[in-house]
């Protein structure tokens, strides 16, 4: 990997972040790299100004934070094929990110990257339109809104909980209506999030699928199904006459959805690039690690295969 410009992300308001972003950025600049640096966080966004400032192709980002920095990078970056090398900096849980400690000595990191000695993991990304007009020529009425966990439909209002009817179709077949608090359309990667909050599968994110899970349904026949990558689920708000339905992205606001609109959700044509730096990797590891999985209350060892 050449690194002749880099974008260093950090997370706003984090002072350990900062500090290693900067450090970063002064062994990187003696290295003759070009180096866009800033803060990311709610409201703090700089994608845009890094892609609008970059000029020539950006080889690298690199992002510390936890697990919602580096959501909010690869809805940016994955579209123009950015590779991101992310680390728990400041982070909860660190499902995507790489840990701190093998990032300490980042001078080896930097000689890793140029001598490519890595790894690149490619994640599914999901992207959302919203829709008006008839099922048969329906007309696009937003931009694309992109997510690496989930996208979700669900009311919001400032004064009430109101709950939701929501008509799914898959392909032009509707599948089923959901009375509930909303519904998740999830990629692997964000199985383990929100998804498996609502009691939605958990998917390896090395497989492409879409997960559909319905948020506290009112009705027990309703559950979580997983389609192939290549389907378009289409999520129309029934009975929504206060404009309380809205679209999010990885837990950001997307977009209000009026009454007689509708959203597509479909596979991105984009994958999310993360940098894997860890000489192993494990999925079932992390989810040991990150969820706490603690096995059967009465720990049994006898039997084991060698």
């Amino acid at each position: 990997m050449q690194l002749k410009q880099v974008i260093i992300a950090h997370k706003a308001n984090h002072p350990q972040s900062k500090a290693w972003a900067e450090k970063c950025a002064k062994q990187l600049e003696a290295r003759q790299c070009k180096v866009l640096m800033g803060p990311s966080g709610f409201k703090d966004n700089p994608y845009p100004v890094f892609l609008a400032s970059a000029s020539e192709k950006i080889d690298l980002a690199i992002v510390l934070g936890g697990d919602g920095t580096i959501l909010a990078a690869a809805r940016y970056l994955a579209q123009q094929d950015i590779p991101i090398l992310a680390v728990n900096v400041g982070g909860h849980l660190g499902f995507l990110t790489e840990p701190f400690e093998i990032f300490q000595d980042t001078e080896t990191v930097w000689e890793r990257l140029q001598s490519d000695h890595y790894a690149v993991q490619q994640r599914m990304m999901l992207t959302a339109r919203i829709y008006e007009g008839d099922k048969i020529n329906p007309q696009a009425v937003s931009e694309a809104f992109y997510a690496l966990n989930e996208m979700c439909v669900k009311p919001a209002s400032i004064d009430r909980m109101p709950t939701s009817i929501l008509e799914i179709e898959v392909d032009g077949e509707v599948v089923d209506q959901y009375q509930g608090d909303g519904l998740l359309v999830a990629t692997p990667t964000g199985s383990t999030c929100y998804t498996a909050s609502a009691n939605g599968p958990i998917i390896h994110p090395g497989m492409e699928a879409i997960a559909v899970t319905p948020i506290c349904p009112l009705s027990l026949s309703s559950r979580p199904i997983v389609i192939p990558p290549a389907s378009l689920v289409s999520i129309w708000p029934l009975g929504d006459y206060e404009l309380n339905t809205k679209l999010w992205m990885d837990g950001a606001l997307a977009t209000s959805i009026w009454p007689g609109q509708w959203v597509g959700v479909t596979k991105a044509e984009k994958f999310a690039q993360f940098i894997i730096l860890r000489e192993s990797y494990s999925f079932y590891q992390t989810l040991q690690e990150k969820l706490q999985w603690a096995g059967a209350r009465i720990h049994y060892d006898g039997n084991r295969h060698n």
